[in-house]
C-alpha cells in the first residue's frame, strides 16, 4: 500500500477501458511527450492474452506502471519474461513506486528467468532487483539502453 493508492495488477484482457486508457496515456505521456521521442506505443503486446498489467492510481488515475510480458522459453523450457513500459508520472518519482511496481511482477514470476531492456541512467536501479547486462549499450528510439537478464536459480527440487 502506499500513500497514493494500492498496487493492482490484472491481465489486459480483464481490464476496464478507464483503466487500460490511463495505463497507456501515461505510458505516451512520459515516453512519447516527456521524452520527446515519437515511436509506436501502440505495439499489440498489450492485446496478448498472457499480458499483465501492474499499475499504482493516484487522484488523478493511474500514476506508475509496468507490463509483464511472456516472450518464448529459455534454453532449459522455463518461461522467459519481459518486464517493459515502466513508468513513473513526473510529479510522483522518487517514491519507490518503481520499486513496489517491480517487486510485485518479479514476485509474480518466482524463479523464471526475466528480461528488461533498461535506458542506460537505470541500470543500477535494476541491478538492485538481480539483473545483470546482457552486452553493449545500444541506441533504441535515439535513447541509450542496455539489455539485461535476471536468472535466479529455480526451486530446490527443480530440474534445470
Amino acid at each position: 500500500m502506499t500513500t497514493e493508492g494500492q498496487l493492482r495488477h490484472s491481465l489486459s484482457a480483464d481490464l476496464d477501458a478507464a483503466t487500460l486508457y490511463q495505463i497507456l496515456r501515461l505510458r505516451v505521456d512520459v515516453f512519447v511527450v516527456e521524452q520527446a521521442c515519437p515511436y509506436p506505443e501502440l505495439d499489440g503486446r498489450d492485446l496478448d492474452p498472457q499480458t499483465r498489467q501492474f499499475w499504482i492510481s493516484g487522484d488523478d488515475g493511474v500514476i506508475a506502471t509496468l507490463r509483464l510480458l511472456v516472450d518464448p522459453p529459455a534454453a532449459d523450457g522455463r518461461p522467459m519474461y519481459r518486464i517493459g513500459r515502466v513508468c513513473t508520472e513526473r510529479g510522483h518519482r522518487g517514491q519507490g513506486l518503481t520499486a513496489q511496481l517491480l517487486g510485485a511482477a518479479l514476485a509474480e514470476i518466482g524463479d523464471h528467468p526475466c528480461r528488461i531492456d533498461a535506458q542506460t541512467y537505470l541500470v543500477d536501479m535494476y541491478a538492485k532487483f538481480g539483473f545483470l547486462a546482457e552486452g553493449d549499450e545500444y541506441l533504441e528510439d535515439g535513447i541509450p539502453h542496455v539489455a539485461m537478464r535476471r536468472d535466479p536459480a529455480p526451486s530446490a527440487g527443480r530440474s534445470r
